[in-house]
């Protein structure tokens, strides 16, 4: 998979965010891309909102600039009811995939994402950390395949899963992984991260490295 596809339709934007946390950290491109192991053309590309970043690049963006992912999630509404009609969509990287915000922002316990991906989407090639207790999700239709990689030190193997239709599957998200759609059709999944992500920051940047 490619490391970003290109922004379409309502996408939210997120681009003028990450500029500016660059900028106050008083970063150049290409030192930051440097960081991030991604090139300062594709960096300049997703200030501009030119780019879809893939969940492993943008975690590390994220953790570069100080940035909470959970930050970027705070455009969707606060409240308790959140109208099927009205979903908040937000950007958690990715590739040919839509995530909506079903959880209100301010709520801090446990988030609730439903994912829409498109064949062959995903999270992108790369694998990810997040610095949570535990991730629970459900698949509502097609067919979804999470990947686990190897631990340098040898305490946990490679291995992946297949998840189909009702399917529900309950990890650590600690453990780099990947997830992408598999089959025909692509495929609709709920997300469950507890603890939300952090809308400040994190005790350590280490926490937020793939």
């Amino acid at each position: 998979m490619s490391l970003a596809t290109s922004v379409v339709g309502d996408a939210p934007r997120i681009g003028a965010r990450l500029r500016e946390a660059r900028q106050k950290k008083r970063l150049t491109l290409d030192a930051l891309a440097e960081t991030c192991g991604v090139t300062k053309g594709y960096l300049s590309k997703l200030e501009r909102d030119q780019v879809n970043a893939s969940v492993a690049s943008l975690v590390r963006v994220c953790a570069a600039l100080d940035v909470p992912v959970g930050s970027l999630f705070d455009d969707a509404p606060a409240g308790d009811v959140v109208r099927a009609q009205s979903l908040p969509r937000i950007v958690f990287g990715g590739e040919a995939m839509t995530e909506y915000l079903l959880t209100p922002v301010g709520e801090r316990r446990v988030q609730v994402l439903l994912g829409h991906i498109e064949e062959g989407g995903g999270s992108g090639a790369e694998a990810y950390t997040l610095p949570l207790d535990v991730t629970f999700v459900h698949v509502l239709s097609g067919e979804v395949r999470v990947t686990f990689e190897a631990d340098p030190d040898g305490s946990f193997g490679g291995d992946d899963v297949l998840l189909e239709a009702g399917d529900a599957f309950t990890f650590s998200p600690r453990r780099p992984h990947s997830f992408r759609s598999e089959g025909r059709g692509g495929a609709q999944v709920l997300w469950v991260l507890a603890p939300a992500l952090a809308e400040e920051l994190p005790a350590t940047k280490q926490e937020f490295s793939s």
